[in-house]
């Protein structure tokens, strides 16, 4: 059915994102899918990386540590965006697509009053992605 899982993360909150990735992983083992961690950085200096090699670094060494926790191999890329503030679900659909994804995994928070107002992340790529979009709370 689904053959290559796509999870959004954010370096900034990875303590968020254990749900997702199990889910991933639970159901990368029912389908022998694929599964692939996407992260999103700039080109200047943030509280989590201070480049973008640094970041990719870091989001290469976040794969491997729950990959080994999650018995499940994670895929990590890294994505270079002007300003994730704006286009990043412009970046996060473009490399579901780039990479082949059927199905987004994406964790997110509990909708507050902000969201009557604008979209979030996950329920934009949920509107527009043109693959299954699962979202994780």
């Amino acid at each position: 059915m689904f053959k290559t899982f796509m999870i959004p993360v954010d370096l900034a909150h990875a303590d968020r994102l254990e749900k997702a990735l199990d889910i991933a992983c639970d159901l990368a083992g029912h389908y022998g899918a694929e599964v692939h961690l996407v992260g999103v950085t700039q080109t200047a200096p943030t509280a989590v990386a201070k480049s973008p090699e640094d970041y990719s670094r870091k989001l290469d060494a976040f794969a491997s540590e729950k990959s080994a926790a999650l018995g499940t191999r994670l895929t990590a890329h890294s994505e270079i965006s002007h300003d994730p503030s704006i286009d990043l679900d412009d970046v996060l659909e473009k490399t579901a697509e780039k990479i082949g994804a059927d199905l987004i995994i994406m964790a997110s928070h509990v909708p507050g009053f902000a969201e009557r107002i604008f979209a979030s992340n996950a329920g934009y790529l949920a509107s527009h992605a043109k693959m299954s979009v699962l979202v994780v709370r």
